[in-house]
């Protein structure tokens, strides 16, 4: 956690030569522009400017000066860039030239989350499951749609042949003062799984960012392409972005004292609300067509220790006490998911909301006569714009801009 002078003074001493200025689209993807270390004392006093009209989701030609403001807090050296002429990078608050907060900053977004729990006197914490495929590239580099391996779930190897990238990648990641948990081998081929350890909100969703930009590089380093798309093989299984969330008390590391009618309440908000934010959590064609099968959920349900359910309460003991949420998939923004899902529990909090009876049954192999007592998610893309279109809860939430981005996005 550095200070704006410690950040200067810390390039100063570890021969850093580029800072990266970096932020997000309205659809999670990780943009950046890089300044000169004597760059950096202006930076955290006035601001960088950039043309916000270039970017997916933001501003038009008129008023699109905008300026990036780095978070000191974020400073990470990048492990795969040389040692010698270090690249760091830190993300970034975006603001008008009068320095208003700009409303389209989808970090911005879930800044105002986190203060509407912390007003509440609860902290938010995420943990993240991340699925994504390897595969081989040709010799110009293109992705080919052939698995790096034929290996299943939690193979060695030789089936597995992806556990060096993994290894890479989780070295990296700690590297950059981010704590996987654990990694494998997944159900396709060529199909992997990283975890990670919880932590609030903000920082989980930088978490996600900046994992992704690690998988992407060194996948490319090793000469392969990884896809977090929902569905990159369609008869394999698809990538799952597996949410864990639990509440704990404004500044108290552990759960185990928090009352579970409260726990019961912000889960139920979530399923109450789960339709409405479906396009924000599954944000493309593709991710429709993953869901109600190979264990990714189709029906609004809940259950202990069921993988088949939405919501998967695991067996769990104190601080790692937590809810699953089992839909979501990699392409998502963090920072929209993050702040939609606490809006959606601090609602179901503030309402007293109870959850329906847990289903304890296999919902695949469930019959249509039990089926018909669940809701749905979405059936298919254009089925979750509109929904979300018609959401006075995404309208109170999100902005107008940030809904019409999604509503037109192909």
């Amino acid at each position: 956690m550095y200070s704006k002078s410690e950040v200067i003074q810390f390039t100063e001493q570890e021969d850093v030569k580029f800072i990266r200025l970096a932020f997000c689209d309205v659809f999670g993807v990780q943009k950046n522009i890089s300044i000169m270390p004597s760059e950096l004392a202006r930076a955290f006093d006035s601001g960088i400017s950039f043309d916000a009209s270039a970017i997916d989701g933001f501003t038009g030609v008129i008023g699109s000066d905008m300026f990036l403001f780095p978070d000191p807090s974020t400073l990470h050296i990048l492990p795969w860039r040389p040692s010698h002429g270090r690249v760091v990078r830190m993300y970034c608050d975006i603001r008008y030239p009068d320095g208003r907060r700009y409303e389209n900053d989808s970090r911005g977004i879930l800044l105002r989350a986190v203060e509407r729990a912390a007003r509440a006197g609860l902290e938010c914490r995420f943990g993240a499951e991340f699925e994504f495929y390897l595969f081989r590239t040709d010799e110009n580099g293109a992705p080919t749609g052939i698995p790096y391996d034929s290996g299943t779930y939690m193979d060695v190897s030789p089936m597995d042949r992806c556990e060096n990238i993994r290894r890479e990648i989780c070295l990296a990641l700690e590297q950059m003062g981010i704590s996987p948990e654990s990694s494998h081998h997944e159900v396709g081929p060529g199909q992997n799984e990283i975890d990670f350890k919880y932590s609030d909100a903000l920082s989980a969703a930088d978490h996600a960012v900046s994992f992704k930009t690690a998988v992407d590089t060194i996948a490319a380093q090793n000469g392969l392409y990884a896809s977090f798309m929902p569905k990159p093989l369609i008869h394999e299984s698809g990538n799952g972005l597996h949410i864990n969330m639990s509440l704990a008390l404004s500044g108290q590391e552990g759960t185990e004292a928090f009352p579970e009618e409260k726990n019961a309440a912000f889960m139920a908000g979530i399923m109450h609300r789960i339709r409405e934010m479906t396009l924000f959590l599954n944000t493309c064609e593709q991710s429709y067509y993953r869901l109600g099968e190979m264990k990714a959920p189709r029906y609004i349900s809940w259950s202990r220790e069921n993988r088949s359910q939405l919501i998967r309460v695991p067996a769990a003991q104190g601080s790692y006490r937590r809810i699953e949420l089992r839909s979501p998939d990699p392409m998502l923004n963090p920072y929209i998911a993050y702040s939609l899902l606490i809006h959606s529990g601090l609602d179901g909090i503030e309402n007293g909301m109870k959850p329906s009876e847990q289903a304890d049954i296999d919902l695949y192999d469930a019959d249509k006569e039990t089926l018909a007592r669940f809701g749905k998610l979405p059936d298919n893309y254009r089925e979750a714009k509109e929904t979300a279109s018609g959401s006075e809860f995404i309208a109170k939430y999100l902005p107008p801009e940030i809904i019409k981005a999604y509503e037109n996005r192909r």
